[in-house]
């Protein structure tokens, strides 16, 4: 099994990479002690995935380079311009000079690494090619990149669409169609039923209690949809609707498979 916590003599003779991480080394200890005090919270802590897919592309060049990981870790670190994301990094890197392990200093941060790439890399550290484990986690993340950009293309158009369906509608309601409705008065014709329930939408939705009664209905049902969606049975059910949509359903699952 190969071994990652110490330096080749190939990687002291390089220069580049290998000679500043040597300088980085140096310094740990202070660092180090910093870091285990100001940890950012490993529950709350988000990171793009572009940010995720460009540290394992990186750590993965540095590891075939001969650099020790946690030398590694502090190297890309210093470049990074997510600042929490980098403190997060170099926490793991203090971890990872204490003696523990890359995959259980990972699972630290569950809202950062998902359990599918620290699964597969604890079994690239038993099989001793954790290298080519890291490029295949940051190949999976491009995937689902891909397919989670084709998504939001496909979905731009139509919610585009039933935004301004929606505008406009609102705007004839409530603009429009109570002119015509003194129109109509004056005439003192009847109405066929379809235009009178457009009067009386109109009616209703320039109410004050509309104004009011309508965020908050909408509020409550997003919480409540909220909850249901936090249960199993919720999630199950949801889940299996979404996917039945038309193109968005085998999207969505395209997605989810890219990243098994």
């Amino acid at each position: 099994m190969a071994t990652y916590g110490a330096q080749p003599e190939s990687a002291q003779q390089a220069s580049g990479i290998s000679s500043i991480a040597t300088g980085n080394q140096e310094n740990n200890s202070g660092i180090f002690d910093d870091l285990f005090n100001s940890q950012p919270s490993p529950r709350k802590l988000k990171v793009p995935q572009k940010d995720l897919l460009v540290f394992f592309r990186q750590l993965a060049v540095i590891l075939q380079s001969g650099v020790p990981l946690a030398q590694g870790l502090l190297l890309i670190a210093e470049n990074m311009t997510n600042q929490r994301f980098a403190t997060c990094v170099q926490h793991i890197a203090a971890r990872l000079s204490a003696g523990e392990e890359l995959s259980l200093s990972l699972m630290q941060y569950p809202k950062v690494f998902e359990p599918l790439a620290v699964g597969l890399i604890e079994a690239g550290e038993a099989g001793g090619i954790l290298e080519q484990v890291l490029d295949r986690v940051a190949q999976l993340l491009e995937e689902r990149a891909k397919i989670r950009g084709q998504i939001i293309g496909a979905m731009v158009y139509p919610m585009i669409v039933l935004v301004l369906a929606t505008t406009v509608s609102l705007g004839l309601l409530i603009f429009i169609v109570p002119r015509f409705q003194v129109m109509f008065e004056d005439m003192g014709a009847e109405l066929p039923a379809l235009t009178s329930f457009m009067l009386d939408l109109s009616k209703a939705i320039t109410t004050l209690g509309f104004a009011i009664g309508a965020p908050t209905t909408i509020f409550a049902l997003v919480a409540l949809f909220k909850r249901y969606y936090s249960t199993y049975k919720g999630r199950l059910v949801i889940d299996k609707l979404i996917l039945k949509i038309p193109l968005f359903g085998d999207l969505i699952l395209r997605s989810e498979m890219a990243s098994m």
